[in-house]
């Protein structure tokens, strides 16, 4: 979901999982009436006999930056949903009604004229930050001339449209945004203005990238120094390589149970550095609650039988995919691109995640489930819709073509167990073409950013994407575009580079019709997502699942389909 997540992965599995359908939650909630600690009867209404207690959550690496306007994860957006509002947001529930936008710091959803070009937010009263300071108007003025102060990584996808946007994103320093984002103290409004209309301006509202921060906060990336939240709870400290503690913000008061609820747990510890196994290790004995990273394949036998009632595995539209550097050698060529697409065993890259029960082969950009997606698979031997087998043979003669064997290729993965597998198996597999791989694992503290980084020189990356919100937009045009490419940035999501002048005039024609056809557009992007298949600058591997793995002390588990588990939401006492 939003955002680039580093959701880690299941490690090389050749066992059969035994997770079934009686261990898997989907999005329903439920739990296991033999285990008390893990069951999730959840109600609306805050349950005062369930608050209190530190909640402990385990990971093998920090995500980065905790600025929201700046980080791009799942680890961290996850976590952002307790702490930061914005004007609208994503509505904290389990299931699909956790794509709903609703009112945050806005009173109500916004007055919407001008032919959509012009949205008028009433701001909430009585709003506090954690550091005591009350939130204003000129907060919300300056949050959204910050994001391209910072270089959000979707100041140009997201945000573009707002009027004066041109120019922050040219010059962001002195970005101020006068006719875009008008504060009126008075009257205690905020007027956005658009250049044209947007129909996904609202989810762009609701997700971290344009919450409100203090206009006193720095116009630079804040880094491992948190800003002051206005939701249930602050960051007293962060050391990306220790731990990251998050207490009650003494100044929150409930004013929307759908948009910001109050938080269950008094405090929430989250430490880094263990290893995968040592993390299911401390869950099983009560010494940890939940980790982000998913078990390991040789604890998922164990895990599927004696703690069935604690799995909770829940089906994603995401898709981990391989970056190709269409502006460096050997991947310039699209024949070299397009060999990798035919060479790569999507069913070998589904062992190493852990199985068909937790993933399947990918072939498009758009996964399944998801607007626009069309089933489709360009390279796959014998063709079809759906992926059947690799075919090397067609592989090693485009390279011959391509006259690029021989060539030395890097390979930049986390340093994980399951990302440094399928790492080895690409690095074999470009071998087998022909090229000379090596691999060049990094921590997942920094991973994601080293490889947006033009001036790394990453030719061949391995990551992931988890949508922000449900609109093919989201995949094509924030992973795709000209304007997501930022060459000498930490913040270039478009990681192969790619800027084609006619498939970003297709994204952009998708765009327009979206705003009165939405099926219509939906079809555009269909045909855009096959159109940059053909020419391959990335290369789909799989659609994965998630699992969560719980203590016997939590309770009340519930999946947002739009943000995963609910932090906040979940019962230590």
């Amino acid at each position: 979901m939003s955002r680039t997540a580093r959701r880690g992965a299941l490690a090389a599995a050749t066992v059969a999982l035994t997770l079934t359908a009686a261990a898997c939650s989907s999005s329903s909630g439920s739990g296991s009436s033999s285990d008390p600690g893990a069951s999730s009867s959840s109600s609306s209404a805050f349950q005062a006999q369930h608050k209190g207690g530190t909640l402990k959550l385990v990971a093998h690496a920090a995500a980065g930056s905790f600025d929201p306007q700046v980080n791009y994860t799942l680890q961290y957006w996850q976590l952002f949903q307790s702490m930061y509002d914005g004007l609208l947001a994503f509505k904290k529930v389990n299931g699909q009604e956790s794509f709903t936008v609703v009112p945050d710091l806005a009173t109500t959803m916004p007055k919407v004229t001008n032919g959509g070009k012009t949205y008028t937010f009433t701001l909430r009263k009585g709003v506090t930050f954690s550091n005591g300071k009350a939130l204003t108007t000129d907060d919300v003025v300056a949050s959204f001339q910050r994001i391209f102060k910072v270089s959000s990584p979707t100041a140009g996808t997201f945000y573009n449209g707002i009027v004066g946007a041109d120019a922050c994103l040219k010059t962001p320093a002195s970005c101020t945004l006068p006719k875009g984002v008008i504060g009126d103290s008075k009257s205690g409004t905020v007027t956005i203005n658009l250049t044209a209309a947007d129909p996904e301006f609202e989810y762009k509202l609701a997700v971290p990238h344009a919450v409100v921060v203090p206009k006193d906060s720095p116009t630079k990336d804040a880094g491992t120094k948190p800003l002051p939240s206005t939701g249930p709870y602050m960051a007293a400290s962060y050391d990306p390589n220790r731990a990251l503690k998050l207490v009650r913000n003494p100044h929150f008061k409930e004013w929307s149970r759908q948009a910001e609820p109050q938080g269950y747990p008094d405090a929430i510890d989250y430490t880094f550095g263990q290893t995968v196994e040592s993390e299911v290790t401390a869950i099983e004995n009560g010494q940890a609650d939940w980790m982000y990273d998913a078990p390991p394949a040789d604890r998922l036998n164990e895990i599927g039988t004696k703690y069935a009632s604690r799995a909770h595995v829940n089906p994603l539209t995401a898709f981990w995919y391989a970056t190709l550097n269409v502006n460096m050698a050997p991947f310039n060529n699209k024949l070299a691109r397009q060999a990798i697409n035919w060479a790569v065993d999507r069913s070998a890259v589904v062992r190493l995640y852990g199985g068909t029960n937790l993933a399947s082969p990918a072939c498009t950009v758009l996964p399944p489930g998801f607007p626009g997606h069309v089933e489709s698979c360009a390279y796959t031997k014998g063709g079809g819709t759906t992926w059947k087998a690799a075919d090397l043979a067609k592989a090693k003669e485009l390279v011959k073509q391509s006259g690029t064997a021989g060539q030395e290729v890097g390979i930049v993965v986390q340093d994980d167990d399951v990302n440094k597998s399928i790492g080895q198996y690409l690095q074999s597999l470009l071998t087998q073409l022909g090229y000379k791989a090596t691999l060049k694992p990094l921590s997942g503290n920094i991973q994601f950013t080293y490889i947006q980084n033009t001036k790394n020189k990453v030719q061949l990356a391995l990551t992931s994407w988890y949508q922000d919100y449900p609109a093919a937009s989201d995949f094509l045009n924030v992973l795709l575009s000209c304007a997501s490419y930022h060459p000498g940035s930490d913040s270039s999501i478009n990681i192969s580079g790619f800027c084609d002048k006619s498939v970003d005039a297709k994204m952009q024609a998708a765009l327009k019709t979206s705003q009165t056809d939405k099926a219509g557009a939906d079809k555009q992007w269909g045909a855009v997502d096959q159109t940059v298949m053909a020419q391959s600058p990335v290369v789909p591997l799989i659609n994965p699942k998630m699992i969560d793995f719980t203590s016997t002390r939590v309770g009340n588990y519930q999946f947002s389909k739009q943000f995963y588990m609910l932090v906040g939401q979940l019962w230590v006492k």
